[in-house]
């Protein structure tokens, strides 16, 4: 089981800072995957901003959504970031 997304905060260049009810943070750069399939509409910056905290993971209220084991590896692996 991995930790519940308890804040996030969209940053500069497609930077999301990440912080887990486990008191862990993170940051998860979305560029590389801007140019796929429904991620494309995260893509202009103000939709991007549009983030939010859903149930335990990330969403925008364009529909796209992360799957949250994917937000808690990707986060902590950049961590230094």
């Amino acid at each position: 089981m991995y930790p519940a997304v308890k804040e996030v905060i969209p940053g500069d260049d497609y930077i999301l800072s990440i912080v887990f009810d486990n008191g862990e943070q993170g940051y998860l750069d979305m560029k590389p995957i801007l140019d796929f399939g429904i991620f494309q509409r995260i893509k202009d910056y103000d939709a991007f901003r549009r983030v939010r905290v859903a149930f335990d993971t990330v969403e925008w209220d364009c529909g796209v959504d992360l799957d949250p084991e994917f937000v808690y590896k990707k986060s902590k692996a950049n961590n230094s970031a």
